[in-house]
């Protein structure tokens, strides 16, 4: 059962342009782990927030070119990436733990206390 939700509490017109960026989302028992692809992104313009249910993540594109480059054709004309995910409650939001490298964002967002897998041990007589 996955604890994450795509959200968009806003209808396409009222959000800027943005790119959706592509995330794998696994979950274990001790709670999930989201895997973003952000390339062209500095560690700086990369915005992650929480507020009430929902997790958002924005990030600038770095898309500067050097001195007397010019663009002939470019694949990419959005500068941001944007994702809302509805986080469960079952997820503590507190304990958040993110890393940046090379592009790919990674979150870990632990089980509150409550909702994690309990091990009983059985004694044999």
């Amino acid at each position: 059962m996955s604890h994450v939700q795509t959200a968009n509490n806003r209808t396409a017109d009222q959000l800027p342009a943005s790119i959706v960026p592509a995330v794998d989302v696994i979950e274990d028992g001790t709670g999930i782990t989201l895997y973003a692809d952000l390339p062209g992104v500095a560690k700086d313009s990369l915005k992650l927030q929480v507020e009430h249910e929902a997790l958002v993540i924005e990030a600038a594109i770095d898309s500067a070119l050097s001195v007397g480059i010019e663009v002939q054709h470019a694949e990419i004309d959005v500068p941001q990436y944007r994702r809302i995910f509805t986080l469960s409650k079952e997820l503590d939001t507190e304990k958040i733990t993110a890393q940046f490298n090379q592009g790919v964002l990674k979150l870990h967002i632990p089980k509150a206390q409550h909702a994690q897998l309990k091990r009983v041990n059985v004694a044999i007589n």
